[in-house]
């Protein structure tokens, strides 16, 4: 049977972090395709510092040289506020007979009691849980520590940190002024 993941997320920025989580999806778990989806509008109101079409960018130039990896707009098809469980059903329809895995960080097993439906999320694509550190659960170890938060936090203060995000991407935010203390 064919196996897709999932893999939603802010990314906001994408950085190396999520580059690991996607490449030990496809190898350990087995996917066939792994689907990244930035969030069109974050259902915890969170607010983004780079508008959906520049993050969307941002992740074609990270998972770009990962086989299998597809960057989806989907959420953005839908409309209105992102929910992983409507999306999932979205990509069941359009991909009849196919299996889905949810992907997602250790760290979100803490929160699943504040997403709409998580049981019926982990009924249509058990979860593939990457370790993160600081988190107990995982079905991998920690791959990459590395956080969104942080990393806007110091491009904010003009850094460059090549060590947590593509060259690529850096050049894409410098490009576009996106994270800026001066904006």
């Amino acid at each position: 049977m064919t196996t897709f993941g999932f893999y939603g997320g802010s990314f906001d920025p994408p950085h190396l972090g999520h580059v690991a989580v996607a490449r030990w999806a496809i190898t350990a778990g087995g996917l066939d395709r792994l689907l990244v989806a930035p969030v069109f509008d974050h259902p915890f109101a969170k607010a983004m510092g780079a508008s959906f079409e520049h993050r969307v960018a941002m992740c074609r130039l990270a998972f770009g040289d990962l086989p299998g990896v597809e960057i989806s707009e989907i959420e953005r098809e839908l409309g209105g506020e992102s929910r992983t469980l409507r999306t999932l059903e979205a990509l069941h329809a359009r991909h009849p007979g196919v299996r889905f895995r949810l992907v997602v960080g250790a760290d979100v097993l803490a929160d699943a009691h504040r997403w709409h439906r998580w049981d019926d999320i982990v009924a249509l694509a058990p979860p593939l849980v990457a370790g993160r550190a600081g988190t107990e659960r995982g079905d991998s170890p920690p791959l990459f520590d590395a956080s969104s938060t942080e990393l806007r936090a110091a491009l904010f203060r003009g850094e460059r940190p090549a060590h947590l995000v593509d060259r690529r991407v850096l050049d894409y935010i410098d490009a576009h002024g996106l994270y800026r203390g001066d904006a």
